[in-house]
């Protein structure tokens, strides 16, 4: 475990401490308080503390790193750990930029490792009936997702995520991505063509005694506090995405998406419903899942993430979420950003 901190400690080690072919040996951070708080909560008898990130990727016991630091180190860790012939399970976003990623995703196909991205929000029962339901064709045609990440006043104020070196960015490429992911991945649509992006940074100035996460200190607001974009795909599909931390807005959801496609629609907004024509008349139907999915399988979408990852090693199987389409994402931030800043719209080769 490369980075002990709130992710870690909140998704990654208590998932993995729950599968029996999984020990973990091995952990570092930069403070090495949490290391060492980390490794006694959670690893073997055995386990030790890093002094750095090379000594634990030079440890020929380690074969599997989870990557959980700032996004601007993603890239050096993750591909040190592919060059020292680990597998790597890096947090989202997959990098601070596009290069990094692709240089992630260049180094897990020539070292031959598997490298994946946690998008834990793919394993939520609600994900994976209405993915499967795409797959299956039950929508038809999907040519309009809406991407959800609105938070009214929920801003993190711990650690670094407003820091706009460290991060990259703020609510689109902390939350955002994972409604982005969501959206694309239902779709099965990984082609952009254009991308009109607009950023904003309205409530940052003000601070907010009410935000979920306390005050936050306006001079170390460095990234926006809210971005939004379209997204054309080459095969003519519209994406809307829209992102928040801070936004006058009752309308608030994240990780949810809304599907409309040539046979039915779909949304995650009040639970997962699916509508469309039939016999005449429209109809509404509310999902309930039931018992459809593998009862062997943990129902947290972070265990039963965790519980995919690993078996994709053991069986030498591609990952739920392949490196290549967590590059296609890191992509599209990227030029809404780029958008942003230009005023303009960005075109994909």
């Amino acid at each position: 475990m490369i980075g002990c901190g709130g992710i870690a400690n909140g998704k990654h080690l208590p998932s993995l401490a729950k599968i029996p072919e999984v020990k973990i040996t091995a952990f570092f951070d930069v403070s090495e308080e949490r290391a060492q708080e980390a490794k006694a909560k959670y690893g073997t008898p055995d386990a030790r503390v890093y002094g750095n990130v090379q000594e634990l990727l030079n440890d020929p016991n380690v074969h599997v790193v989870h990557v959980c630091t700032p996004n601007d180190t993603h890239a050096e860790i993750s591909i040190a750990a592919l060059e020292a012939g680990k597998h790597v399970l890096c947090e989202k976003p997959m990098a601070k930029t596009s290069t990094d990623a692709q240089r992630m995703l260049e180094t897990a196909e020539r070292t031959g490792r598997k490298l994946s991205i946690a998008y834990q929000n793919r394993f939520r029962a609600d994900s994976r009936w209405l993915h499967t339901a795409c797959r299956n064709g039950e929508l038809g045609e999907v040519y309009l997702a809406k991407a959800h990440a609105i938070r009214r006043r929920a801003v993190p104020t711990w650690g670094v995520f407003l820091d706009l070196d460290k991060q990259g960015g703020g609510p689109l490429i902390d939350i955002g991505t994972h409604a982005l992911d969501l959206a694309l991945w239902m779709m099965d649509n990984y082609e952009p063509k254009n991308v009109l992006g607009t950023t904003y940074r309205k409530l940052a100035e003000q601070g907010s005694p009410a935000n979920a996460w306390g005050n936050w200190e306006p001079s170390k607001f460095t990234v926006e506090d809210s971005a939004f974009a379209m997204i054309t795909m080459k095969n003519g599909a519209t994406v809307w995405l829209e992102s928040s931390w801070a936004l006058n807005t009752l309308d608030v959801d994240e990780a949810k998406v809304t599907l409309c496609g040539s046979k039915a629609g779909a949304d995650m907004k009040n639970g997962l419903r699916v509508n469309g024509e039939e016999h005449g008349n429209l109809y509404t139907k509310e999902i309930n899942f039931g018992n459809q999915f593998d009862p062997t399988m943990p129902n947290d979408s972070a265990e039963r993430e965790a519980r995919a990852w690993i078996d994709a090693i053991l069986n030498d199987q591609a990952p739920v979420v392949t490196a290549k389409q967590g590059y296609v994402v890191q992509q599209i931030l990227e030029a809404i950003y780029e958008s942003a800043a230009k005023g303009q719209p960005i075109s994909f080769q």
